[in-house]
């Protein structure tokens, strides 16, 4: 699963045009390889000519953003970009928008996830396309809307089995000033915190005991520790590594179901990051 660029010239691939900025590149396409099959080309909807595959579960559904249409939009610059289900059988199915133009796209930083139960989440502009919101698409849909913590935006970046979706949402204020890691479940939006001192945090990854990680930081970057929300409580990773280690723990990103982390850490008097595996909780 991935994408793959033909020979086809396109002014708007997602590829050349969104990443290298080149009007001159060639479609990009969504694929699905597997050993009986090959690597299989999934298509687009509407007028688009491009697609971009993000993730692939267990029953082979692949869930990625792909544009409806050929024509950019004032606000975006690009055609209209929505996220995608692709089934066997099946083929895409079109996920819909909170009524902007671009909706679950990974060049946009809102690419959200895609869980066993065929759920999509992600991040979509409002009408205007000015507000991002976080959605969860449940089969047959329509897209909903997560809200926010009280301010103008937000975005989901992963989701289990059980429908729980993380992210991080904006609390009282303009668009990407204060975001805090939101926790969503049974229909209700809770705010995560942040560890003392910090002002924003950040919800990477859920595990199918509710277990979440991500990092609280000073909102400029400045200061990022990893942490864990467990059990109502937010745990600094620093604390529970030897204190003669040379690594600050920065970024959590990934746990699976037996507690087991992956991160960032930066050495001591480093500027550099590099990935680590952290521990089990």
């Amino acid at each position: 699963m991935g994408f793959a660029l033909n020979g086809v010239p396109d002014p708007f691939s997602i590829y050349d045009f969104q990443i290298f900025g080149s009007s001159n590149g060639t479609q990009t396409r969504a694929f699905l390889w597997d050993e009986h099959n090959g690597m299989q080309d999934l298509g687009t909807l509407g007028t688009g000519n491009d697609a971009w595959g993000d993730f692939v579960n267990d029953h082979g559904q692949v869930s990625g953003f792909v544009y409806t249409d050929s024509t950019p939009n004032p606000a975006t610059g690009l055609p209209t970009t929505h996220p995608f289900l692709w089934e066997e059988g099946k083929g895409m199915t079109d996920l819909g928008s909170l009524g902007g133009t671009l909706a679950g796209s990974e060049v946009a930083n809102i690419q959200g996830a895609l869980n066993n139960r065929g759920q999509v989440t992600g991040g979509a502009t409002l009408a205007g396309d000015l507000i991002v919101h976080p959605f969860l698409w449940t089969k047959p849909g329509p897209m909903q809307d997560l809200g926010t913590l009280g301010g103008d935006c937000g975005k989901a970046n992963a989701i289990n089995d059980a429908g729980e979706v993380v992210g991080e949402a904006d609390v009282p204020g303009p668009c990407g000033q204060t975001p805090h890691a939101f926790l969503w479940k049974s229909n209700v939006m809770t705010d995560l915190g942040t560890l003392d001192g910090d002002g924003c945090s950040y919800a990477a990854a859920i595990n199918s005991s509710g277990q979440i990680v991500g990092d609280s930081n000073a909102c400029d970057d400045s200061v990022r520790h990893a942490v864990l929300w467990q059990d109502g409580q937010v745990i600094d990773f620093n604390t529970r590594i030897p204190s003669d280690s040379t690594l600050s723990l920065t970024r959590a990103f990934a746990i699976n179901d037996r507690g087991e982390i992956a991160g960032v850490g930066t050495p001591s008097g480093a500027s550099t990051t590099r990935n680590v595996p952290m521990l089990s909780c």
